[in-house]
């Protein structure tokens, strides 16, 4: 699944910089999350990055993008390949 950030955001700005795939970018109203770039750090870390920083705990899994480990990590490759 790609992560998704929720209305409870409230813009602290400590997700954004931590995404390895820099899938969080600031929306009209709040951080959004592009879920073709979110691999749930799968590739770089063990765990979501923006998940542990997030203050007030708005980054759930989206539940309408429900992906495999497998999935997310061709997504990685596929990401870094373009770097």
């Amino acid at each position: 699944m790609a992560l998704m950030i929720t209305d409870e955001c409230i813009n602290c700005d400590v997700c954004e910089p931590e995404c390895p795939n820099h899938a969080i970018s600031q929306g009209a109203e709040i951080y959004e999350i592009d879920p073709e770039l979110c691999t749930e750090c799968v590739g770089h870390f063990n765990e979501p990055q923006c998940q542990q920083v997030c203050p007030v705990d708005c980054i759930p899994l989206d539940p309408d993008r429900k992906e495999s480990k497998e999935t997310l990590m061709d997504r990685y490759i596929r990401i870094t390949a373009k770097a």
